[in-house]
């Protein structure tokens, strides 16, 4: 299974539309799951027109997003648990709130953003991964989004592009 990762999309803040890299990158996956920071609607229906879509609202998300969204998730795809969470909070770093938002339940991967720093490592058994954000690259080089393709294991990669929507690196972390 291929599941596309996207994260802080801040449209129309931060871009008017998805870019064109992501929807074409998007094709062919199976499922889409958006950690928070959509801030429109209208992101969850341009991506639900290429697959079925798991959302969680951020912090900069209207009371619409998250009334509909919520701000945890658990999913499941095959045998791996997968646990969406923005990220925001007050105390900690946003790693150390996303691991303690998921402290009680079994987690093969947990997906967050809000940082906008992409990120692919385990700790304690678990994959965390924040694929960045493809339209609000703040000081990172490139904009980016992730793949997550589920077999026997999970494999992760962070997809860096450019302005031009020019893919520069495929970094496959795990």
């Amino acid at each position: 299974m291929k599941i596309g990762v996207i994260s802080d999309t801040h449209i129309p803040k931060r871009a008017k539309t998805l870019p064109d890299t992501v929807l074409k990158t998007f094709e062919d996956v199976e499922h889409i799951i958006h950690a928070g920071d959509i801030m429109s609607m209208d992101v969850i229906y341009k991506l639900e027109e290429i697959a079925p879509v798991t959302a969680v609202a951020g912090n900069t998300d209207p009371d619409e997003i998250l009334e509909k969204f919520g701000n945890k998730k658990i999913i499941t795809f095959g045998k791996f648990n997968f646990g969406v969470f923005h990220g925001h909070g007050t105390k900690g770093t946003t790693i150390g709130r996303v691991a303690k938002c998921f402290e009680n339940d079994r987690m093969d991967c947990i997906i967050f953003g809000h940082s906008h720093i992409p990120y692919c490592q385990f700790h304690d058994g678990v994959l965390l991964f924040n694929p960045g954000s493809p339209t609000d690259k703040r000081r990172n080089i490139y904009y980016s989004f992730g793949i997550i393709v589920i077999n026997e294991d999970i494999s992760a990669s962070i997809i860096y592009f450019n302005s031009e929507g020019t893919i520069k690196e495929i970094n496959q972390d795990i």
